[in-house]
């Protein structure tokens, strides 16, 4: 029994003679989340169109649900793109069933459980309206809730938070939470470095086309260790000119994560402050997913 959702090997694309995608190979185990991340340009929305066969890889591989990829393998994915497009002019719920009878829905299963999903989201009372009628986020909410009509076996979702306001981008969270205990696989894209670091049990970071990172989470974080210090402070910033030993900071403006080059030196960060600024919390902290982000994209740029 294949315990992959997806499997791709070696994917190269070109395109008027630049390279896209530089030889990418990942896998996403059945029942669990994995995050694409990079900077845009770095090729993720053409890995994922590959994937979808919109277009086709120069060389490489692409196993689906351990099948090559097919018609009736579409049924069993739900893939909400980059680029939104809904019929403007179709009423909400003549959407939801022009598009689930695609996927081989019954009309009576897609009014009732399209009815509970737009109540889930917010969109009680709506079925009537035209599309063209939704704020624009609405209209990615509605996006959403067709991409997991048909109970789909894999999700493959393309920055699936784009235009949604903080409280439905938690929503969004939840829902994909909630199909991973259902045992659904999901890939997703996303600059939302937070969101990722909550949801996803691996990564796939590329650069420029290549793949820069492929782990467990957990594991990634302990490859870069516990050299990171977060502080709450008062006053001015600027108390860590001269401290040698600081590698990089990240300023909130109350509160500081610094990264240190060697974490033995805890202890003399903590005096220095002392002697520089009041602290009013000083903690040791794993490197944020975004601070590994970040990181690997400054290499790639020197590189």
């Amino acid at each position: 029994m294949n315990e992959s959702a997806l499997i791709l090997t070696d994917l190269v694309k070109d395109f008027n003679g630049k390279r896209a995608v530089d030889h990418i190979s990942m896998t996403v185990p059945k029942g669990e989340i994995l995050g694409l991340l990079g900077p845009n340009g770095a090729g993720k929305t053409t890995t994922i169109r590959m994937v979808m066969d919109i277009i086709a890889p120069d060389s490489g591989k692409i196993e689906i649900l351990g099948q090559n990829f097919s018609e009736k393998m579409k049924n069993k994915i739900g893939y909400l793109p980059e680029e939104r497009g809904i019929y403007r002019k179709m009423k909400v719920m003549d959407i939801l069933c022009f598009l689930g009878e695609l996927k081989g829905m019954k009309v009576a299963d897609i009014r009732e459980k399209g009815k509970r999903l737009l109540s889930q989201f917010g969109l009680e009372g709506y079925e009537q309206k035209k599309a063209e009628e939704l704020s624009k986020g609405m209209a990615q909410k509605l996006q959403f809730i067709a991409t997991i009509l048909h109970s789909p076996e894999l999700l493959i979702l393309d920055e699936p938070f784009s235009g949604l306001d903080p409280m439905n981008i938690e929503l969004v969270k939840d829902i994909m939470l909630e199909k991973k205990r259902e045992g659904v696989s999901i890939i997703f894209s996303t600059h939302l470095m937070d969101y990722a670091e909550k949801t996803v049990d691996s990564v796939v970071m590329i650069d420029r086309g290549k793949k820069v990172l492929d782990g467990r989470l957990s594991e990634i974080k302990a490859m870069h260790g516990r050299k990171f210090v977060k502080i709450e402070y008062e006053g001015p910033p600027g108390f860590l000119a001269g401290l040698d030993y600081v590698k990089s900071v990240r300023d909130f403006g109350r509160e500081m994560e610094i990264e240190l080059s060697d974490i033995s030196l805890k202890g003399k960060l903590l005096k220095d402050l002392a002697d520089r600024t009041t602290i009013n919390s000083f903690q040791l902290t794993e490197p944020s997913l975004n601070n590994i982000f970040l990181q690997k994209v400054k290499e790639g740029a020197l590189a």
